[in-house]
């Protein structure tokens, strides 16, 4: 496609344009093109996480979180560690009592 511009009374044909985006109605944009091997490896080692990239951590920030398993073993029947939600009486009444809403309150 060639542009003109006008520059006073003349006319200059200036050099040919070509478009960067692609166009989405545009038959010869929409061909398939053939997969390149390379940029698709590329493109799926950056897409996975670092623990499957690098057999070490490559930060700080990464040694938080690298070793999944605990070092020591949870024991859930032990109450000084884990602290379950109990249900008393004043929490069901407090518990109804926001269920009812502000004007059901005062009746």
């Amino acid at each position: 496609m060639k542009r003109r511009v006008r520059s006073g009374k003349n006319l200059v044909y200036s050099l040919e344009v070509h478009t960067v985006t692609r166009k989405p109605m545009s038959w010869h944009d929409n061909l398939e093109e053939p997969a390149d091997a390379r940029f698709l490896n590329l493109i799926h080692h950056a897409a996975q996480g670092p623990r499957k990239k690098h057999p070490e951590t490559q930060t700080e920030n990464q040694e938080v979180g690298w070793y999944l398993e605990p070092l020591v073993n949870p024991e859930r029947h032990d109450r000084r560690l884990n602290y379950f939600r109990v249900c008393s009486d004043i929490i069901l009444y407090n518990a109804k009592m926001w269920g009812l809403g502000e004007d059901d309150r005062h009746k």
